[in-house]
């Protein structure tokens, strides 16, 4: 007999938590956690800007979270290893939405390789995308906000193996620990202009890219750990992103939730 668990719960409906917020999601092409993440802030009543380096992807995203939502997001390609797009992302969420009151930083990039094995570029480029992306659209946020005035709030994509020692994950696992340090030092820095800096830091949250990417043994095993015997859906994910971004966590800032049912 299946348990109960194994299944996911039906997701629930918007609320409003986001009414009236203007928020950029990044890496929001494709299926996993940033479109989710985009189609939750739709939901909660947020105007919503994504982006993604591939721009055929990302059309087919707004397309799709438009027949989910009835509500289409704008849209802006940016690579966020390159200076340039960043602040072209910022620029474009001011034409679009007239400003950044939330910015969801989902852009990462994985891969396994034993350290003995790895080259420094497999280093340099997760890396590059996973942390230095992620800086580089903090600062850009903050920037946007402080000068503005804008009591905004930033939300960062960690990975629980930042905690957790995985084998073949050196590089993703340093990333995502930086990921996590720079959150609580941005939080510390952007207090006294009422911004919050937060990042959740997902266990395994299933999709097809992750599919494409990981072998159906370390699927499994991941799966193995988890209390509830399934992956998160993405929207399980979004959700306490969502929270975060929103007014019920007023009082939260420098914060590193996990969203894991994951035991050792």
């Amino acid at each position: 007999m299946t348990s109960p668990a194994a299944a996911p719960p039906p997701e629930p409906p918007g609320r409003g938590l986001l009414d009236g917020r203007r928020v950029v999601v990044t890496a929001a092409a494709g299926t996993g956690i940033g479109s989710a993440v985009a189609r939750r802030c739709l939901l909660e009543g947020a105007t919503v800007l994504i982006s993604d380096i591939h721009e055929r992807r990302l059309a087919e995203t707004a397309d799709a979270l438009e027949a989910a939502t009835g509500r289409r997001p704008a849209t802006a390609r940016c690579d966020v290893t390159v200076e340039s797009d960043v602040a072209g992302l910022v620029e474009a969420a001011v034409a679009a939405m007239g400003g950044v009151d939330v910015m969801m930083n989902n852009a990462g990039l994985g891969g396994s390789v034993r350290l003995v094995d790895m080259s420094d570029e497999q280093w340099r480029a997760v890396l590059g995308v996973t942390l230095d992306g992620t800086m580089r659209c903090t600062r850009a946020a903050l920037r946007h906000m402080i000068e503005r005035g804008i009591r905004g709030a930033i939300v960062n994509n960690a990975s629980v193996v930042g905690w957790r020692a995985q084998a073949e994950q050196a590089h993703y696992a340093a990333a995502k620990a930086g990921v996590m340090a720079l959150t609580r030092c941005a939080a510390v820095e952007a207090a006294e202009f009422g911004i919050r800096v937060n990042c959740v830091a997902p266990s395994l949250a299933m999709h097809p890219h992750l599919v494409k990417v990981t072998s159906e043994e370390l699927l499994a095993e991941l799966t193995r750990r988890e209390a509830f015997g399934r992956a998160a859906e993405p929207w399980e994910v979004a959700n306490v992103m969502v929270f975060l971004a929103s007014d019920l966590a007023s009082y939260m800032t420098g914060e590193v939730v996990s969203v894991s049912s994951q035991h050792p």
